[in-house]
């Protein structure tokens, strides 16, 4: 009886299909996944190039629930023959998002562009667009799966009369994703942002054995901003909401970031703080900021109706992020949470 989270029949198919049609899986850290919460983001940092990775598993306490991982990566170009004030980039990413012990898989491969043009002669404030193709792949393993009338005294022992073309079941869409940034300061100290994204723009079709989903799409509004409290305290807000297939999810949260080594472009500083994902989970923060480098790690703590069956452990999530910085140029200021 431990493992009951996999009884299922034919209909399971069908749920898990209509649960990932209302709602993306999406982290906590959602401003350390910047190419999946808005395309604009793409080149969007200071540096050359960038490099991140995130890992989720949310619900421990049902074994292999859902793991999420992804890496990305972009970069600019033809920073010698735009504006100075303009900046131009390219990224790359994939996405894998396992449920029900990795019977259940979704794998995506994306590549974006975007474009961010300087609003003003010192390149404080830039308006950028962003563009996003996305390849993805379903796949559901029947042979891992636990059916009902495979249920006997002795735990899934019994012989199942599902029937299935295949063991495995397979299917493939392309996805067309875009988003919007504003980003500004007023000093070398601050900054503020603001986005708005949209994802299944061309509203994908996900079909298996007859059974056809139009992916509805995802909008998510999004911002944040850093300022100075002290010599070497910055104080970081964020927040975003999401509306998608009739579900939403509003989340807020802040950080402290205490520099060690303020005087320093490559500082190392420790990062505190906490968000909320309302009516859902309260999301405690931890990171470390070093050379080139900026580990996360967060926690969700279950605070919903879900509680009691998943004791309260909404999942463990982790984040790195190298940003490849000069030693010493004009600092841009950019979005970091």
């Amino acid at each position: 009886m431990k493992k009951l989270y996999q009884i299922s029949c034919l209909g399971f198919l069908l749920l898990v299909l209509n649960t990932a049609s209302a709602q993306d899986p999406n982290f906590s850290q959602f401003f350390s996944s910047p190419l999946t919460l808005n395309p604009a983001f793409t080149g969007k940092f200071f540096g050359s190039y960038r490099v991140a990775g995130n890992y989720r598993n949310q619900w421990p306490s049902i074994e292999k629930a859902y793991t999420t991982a992804t890496a990305s990566a972009d970069f600019q170009i033809m920073k010698g023959q735009i504006s100075a004030n303009d900046t131009w980039g390219v990224g790359f990413m994939g996405y894998t998002d396992n449920s029900a012990n990795g019977a259940v898989k979704f794998n995506y491969g994306s590549v974006s562009t975007a474009y961010h043009k300087g609003l003003d002669e010192d390149g404080f404030h830039q308006l950028g667009a962003g563009f996003q193709v996305t390849y993805a792949n379903m796949l559901i393993n029947t042979n891992m799966l636990k059916f009902q009338d495979q249920l006997t005294t002795a735990g899934f022992t019994g012989v199942t009369s599902e029937v299935f073309n295949s063991g495995v079941l397979k299917a493939n869409y392309v996805d067309v994703n875009a988003g919007l940034l504003y980003n500004g300061s007023t000093n070398e100290r601050n900054n503020f942002y603001f986005g708005v994204s949209m994802y299944h723009i061309n509203r994908p079709k996900q079909q298996f054995t007859g059974a056809n989903y139009i992916l509805p799409t995802r909008t998510t509004v999004h911002a944040g901003t850093y300022f100075p409290v002290g010599q070497s305290t910055t104080l970081h807000l964020s927040g975003m909401q999401m509306f998608q297939g009739g579900a939403s999810s509003t989340m807020l949260g802040a950080a402290l970031q205490f520099n060690a080594t303020p005087d320093d472009i490559k500082s190392t500083s420790l990062y505190v703080g906490s968000w909320m994902r309302f009516k859902d989970a309260i999301i405690p923060y931890l990171g470390l900021e070093f050379d080139d480098f900026r580990v996360g790690v967060s926690y969700d703590y279950n605070s919903s109706s879900l509680k009691t069956a998943s004791m309260n452990r909404g999942g463990i999530e982790i984040s790195l992020i190298y940003i490849r910085r000069p030693s010493s140029d004009k600092i841009v200021n950019c979005p970091k949470f």
